[in-house]
């Protein structure tokens, strides 16, 4: 029997060595993503006076103020639901993408590298697969990320909450701009896949853990820059105000309606408000998951050999 590779590794293989990774590098870098979430939501209201709007002017003041209002335990506040869903997603979107990538090179026979091109549409279509199952745990964590202490609730209450007030569609509440965001990883894992070879080839480099780390960097930091707007704009369809300021602010209706708001309201830049931190964070988890998933893809395949003997 032939030994397992990379190459070899079946799809639920790269999926549950990905989704390793990903918990593994959202552990490290959590407080900023609740930073960066929280920024995105902090619009301008007219009839809220400035007590009752949140503000942060950078990361370290969301940080701060986080801490003093919340303690240190605000800045992990919905990192269970959050992990559940970096889990959830990073599996369903490895799985996807290593079974149709494989599936594609089985029937077209091709045996060498992809053109960007096809890189971009079988990440675009895994994106899509990954989005339509994982919505519903993205809008339980954006609640939980941005509700007062006194109004949170765990995972199934906030479930719970969600269907009684908006019924099951809220569950999957921003799906548009979160499918229109699929366009992210196709971007991320497409250029990444290119920038490699590129490094690799001109600097006759091995692909070593360091080399992954700002390859990885170099592929999130582009795609973040293009698709920010809608990172913004699904965020906000997401979020729910608290009970202290309902009826003050007009919900949101719908990504259009968030971004022609955002421009009315704070200009252009309105737009890209919290892109730092957002990057920043998308930034330092990616290209972790990039560089731990290939340690995480060894120790898979090792469990696999393992469990091969074991039944022998």
């Amino acid at each position: 029997m032939a030994a397992i590779t990379k190459e070899s590794l079946p799809p639920v293989g790269h999926a549950i060595a990905g989704s390793a990774g990903a918990m593994f590098a959202l552990s490290l870098v959590y407080p900023l993503d609740i930073i960066k979430t929280r920024i995105q939501v902090q619009a301008k209201h007219d009839k809220l006076s400035d007590e009752e709007q949140e503000h942060y002017k950078s990361a370290w003041d969301g940080i701060c103020q986080i801490v003093e209002k919340e303690g240190v335990a605000g800045l992990y506040a919905g990192l269970g639901s959050s992990l559940l869903g970096t889990a959830s997603t990073n599996f369903t979107y490895f799985y996807c993408y290593s079974f149709i990538r494989e599936r594609y090179n089985k029937y077209s026979n091709n045996t060498g590298t992809l053109s960007t091109g096809m890189e971009l549409l079988l990440g675009a279509a895994a994106g899509a697969l990954t989005t339509l199952i994982t919505t519903p745990v993205s809008v339980v964590t954006t609640r939980q990320q941005t509700l007062p202490v006194n109004e949170r609730q765990n995972v199934v209450e906030t479930c719970k909450s969600i269907v009684d007030e908006e019924g099951i569609a809220g569950l999957w509440r921003g799906i548009r701009p979160s499918l229109v965001l699929c366009v992210n990883p196709a971007i991320t894992y497409g250029s990444f896949e290119k920038i490699k070879e590129i490094v690799l080839s001109t600097f006759n480099l091995k692909l070593t853990p360091g080399v992954a780390f700002f390859v990885g960097a170099l592929s999130k930091t582009l795609a973040t820059i293009i698709t920010y707007p809608y990172i913004m704009a699904k965020v906000r369809l997401q979020w729910k105000p608290s009970k202290e300021i309902q009826g003050k602010v007009q919900a949101y209706k719908s990504a259009y309606d968030v971004l022609s708001r955002v421009l009315q309201q704070e200009g252009f830049f309105g737009w890209y408000k919290g892109m730092s931190t957002q990057i920043t964070k998308a930034v330092l988890s990616q290209a972790l998951l990039f560089m731990m998933k290939d340690i995480f893809t060894n120790y898979t395949i090792l469990a696999y050999a393992l469990l091969k003997n074991s039944k022998k």
